[in-house]
């Protein structure tokens, strides 16, 4: 899945080529993934000028001069293929922007899962990259749920996806098996400050070789845990599962949590009796 670094290298790219294009038509393959019809996206988008692409949550936003928004949510296998009028429409197309010069953008996926939205409702939700310790302390405080779990609630903060949620936590050295409303408060500003940095530097890594037609990038971290190139940085244990999503994590990060006092009955994590 396209994680928030790939999202923001893909608006950075697409803006720089598709700034000031002209839609002059919209096809659309896969209907049912469209909140609209195909005619109402060629009446609200023919003719207007595309300003910018940007990130929005896991989502990217074209926007355009006259204040249309067109919004897509890759999901897993989302992509975008730049070609030509007189080129074959990539395989697995699911909208088509045509511009007034010829070129044209495909959203690909060949699951035909990737979503578009025209105009999407405003999210008051923060972003990942914005979001501040006072208010994920809040959100914290008021749950049991594993941190890792209430990290990924796209209804607490935007933008973090399960890859990252496990850079970012050994970053901060925090147990995602800890239970949020035990993690001080002290420790959640280190764990912003971790979101910040493990998301701007994975965008650093990725945005001079990334295309946009590109798979997504796997966090640095773990990339160099699966791939057993940093002795440093390898996960002690197999993957486990908080909430259905995998899990990486190393004897490093802290645990917090009510059962602290029991590490010494189970021996380990794995065999701490956690329920999400």
């Amino acid at each position: 899945m396209p994680e928030l670094p790939d999202l923001q290298v893909f608006g950075h790219n697409l803006s720089k080529m598709l700034k000031g294009k002209i839609v002059e038509n919209v096809i659309v393959t896969t209907h049912a993934r469209v909140n609209v019809s195909e005619q109402e996206l060629c009446d609200a988008l023919i003719g207007r000028e595309i300003d910018k692409f940007v990130r929005v949550g896991k989502e990217l936003h074209v926007v355009f001069t006259c204040g249309r928004v067109l919004g897509f949510h890759l999901m897993l296998h989302g992509g975008f293929t730049m070609f030509r009028k007189d080129q074959d429409k990539p395989r697995h197309s699911v909208v088509v922007l045509q511009f007034v010069d010829d070129e044209c953008l495909a959203l690909t996926d060949f699951q035909n899962a990737a979503v578009t939205t025209l105009d999407p409702l405003p999210n008051c939700v923060p972003d990942a990259l914005g979001v501040d310790a006072t208010y994920l302390a809040q959100k914290f405080g008021k749950t049991k749920r594993p941190i890792k779990t209430v990290l990924t609630d796209q209804k607490v903060v935007r933008g973090i996806g399960n890859a990252y949620a496990d850079e970012i936590l050994w970053h901060a050295r925090i147990s995602p098996f800890s239970l949020a409303n035990k993690v001080p408060v002290e420790r959640v500003k280190t764990l912003v400050s971790s979101i910040k940095k493990v998301l701007a530097d994975a965008e650093n890594e990725i945005i001079n070789p990334i295309q946009t037609s590109s798979a997504a990038k796997c966090a640095i971290f773990w990339r160099s845990t699966n791939q057993k190139e940093d002795d440093e940085h390898r996960s002690d244990h197999p993957p486990k599962e908080i909430g259905g999503r995998k899990t990486y994590y190393t004897d490093e990060q802290e645990l917090f949590a009510k059962e602290q006092r029991n590490l010494r009955l189970y021996g380990s994590l794995e065999t701490l009796p956690f329920r999400a």
